[in-house]
């Protein structure tokens, strides 16, 4: 049985899509708030900005600490996602300040916008539009991918929980190491006495002294 490991395997975060989206929106939120919020004495900008770029950098650090800490993963992936949240809620309340339309299922664009969300996930796609979207397309927009990242985000986290769960801890994997490692030990020194006593009834069978 092989020993096992103590640092887990990790994904490259770089590909998975609610990275790449929370990378689009903090990059969609820097231009909403340059075009359509006051550069000066407007907290929401501030905010905006510290919320998108909060769920964008708690995913890398998450996966950076992962390796070690699966409990520091799941801390900071919580914090990813709480800021995504909080970015979706101002995106909604820009929206009702400045009497926009939140676009549903009822709403003649949003099949086509959630049908592009869905299918693009990487800053490319969407930068083309950064200059054209009006408000009221943007502040949706962003909002549907805030939507989409917190799904995707949630999932994952419940997959983690489950592998905490199951695998443990760095200190229970160590243990878990450390105690295969003696089992293994034990196991060969006691195939090297068998094998001792094999030979030496051998050796007695043919009248060979040792």
């Amino acid at each position: 049985m092989a020993t096992p490991p103590v640092l887990l395997p990790q994904v490259n975060w770089e590909n998975l899509h609610f990275y790449q989206k929370t990378d689009t929106l903090y990059q969609m939120t820097v231009v909403f708030c340059e075009r359509f919020l006051p550069p000066y004495g407007d907290r929401t900008v501030d905010q905006m900005v510290q919320a998108a770029r909060s769920g964008k950098q708690n995913i890398v650090e998450g996966f950076a600490d992962g390796k070690t800490s699966t409990e520091m993963q799941l801390k900071l992936l919580n914090v990813a996602r709480a800021s995504i949240q909080e970015l979706r809620e101002d995106y909604r309340d820009y929206l009702n300040a400045k009497h926009l339309q939140l676009w549903t299922k009822e709403s003649p664009r949003f099949q086509k916008m959630v049908h592009f969300c869905s299918r693009n996930n990487k800053y490319g796609a969407y930068q083309p539009f950064f200059d054209k979207w009006s408000a009221e397309e943007m502040a949706n927009t962003g909002l549907t991918l805030c939507h989409m990242t917190d799904t995707m985000m949630n999932s994952f986290l419940k997959h983690l929980e489950t592998e905490f769960v199951t695998k443990g801890g760095i200190k229970e994997r160590m243990y878990a190491a450390r105690t295969g490692y003696r089992q293994q030990q034990d196991r060969h020194l006691a195939e090297l006495e068998a094998e001792n006593r094999r030979l030496k009834a051998l050796l007695q069978a043919h009248g060979i002294k040792y």
